[in-house]
């Protein structure tokens, strides 16, 4: 038999917070991030690997990051891998370190950050609201079974559209947080 658990979807739909967070974090801002190279995942030993597990990424100056690849023989496989990332950088290699000059940001491509932004946004609400839809879909379940009577149902759908609210609107500020970053860098 299958309860509701409003924290357990609290928990799903922060999930989707969390990942925005990081794609964040991810999207170049003109100042040096080693989150920046996250998404980077290497093919190296027959498979893909994050960029973290095969190199030590640092940020020695503000508009520099340098990437000390571990094994010389994955040097070629990790400039590969950071160039196909799309983010705008190209790796400059001194041995076994790829440094990563970080260019400024031109109104264009600062016009296109906005909008991936407001993509991974978008792709955050449709999670929440998918966690959303299948909490209130476990409650008609659970009243059409005799497991829920009228009354906590309503209740409950209720917790359940707040909770999504209250999650969509940190959405929009994180979103427009990171919006104002890339605006005024």
């Amino acid at each position: 038999m299958a309860t509701f658990d409003i924290t357990a979807l609290e928990t799903r739909m922060r999930a989707s917070l969390d990942a925005l967070k990081r794609e964040f974090q991810g999207l170049r801002t003109g100042r040096a991030s080693a989150n920046l190279l996250d998404p980077v995942q290497v093919m190296v030993y027959g498979s893909r690997m994050p960029l973290n597990q095969v190199a030590t990424v640092s940020v020695p100056e503000a508009r520099m990051i340098a990437v000390q690849v571990w094994d010389r023989t994955n040097v070629q496989a990790v400039d590969k891998a950071i160039r196909e990332a799309n983010l705008g950088l190209n790796p400059i290699m001194d041995g076994t370190t790829l440094r990563l000059p970080i260019p400024m940001l031109t109104a264009d491509r600062r016009t296109e950050l906005v909008k991936l932004a407001h993509k991974y946004a978008e792709h955050s609400r449709v999670s929440v609201r998918n966690v959303r839809r299948e909490g209130m879909d476990l409650l008609k379940k659970l009243e059409k079974d005799g497991d829920m009577g009228e009354d906590d149902h309503k209740k409950n759908s209720a917790k359940v559209q707040e909770l999504t609210d209250k999650l969509i609107k940190e959405v929009d500020s994180t979103l427009a947080a990171k919006e104002l970053e890339i605006q005024k860098v």
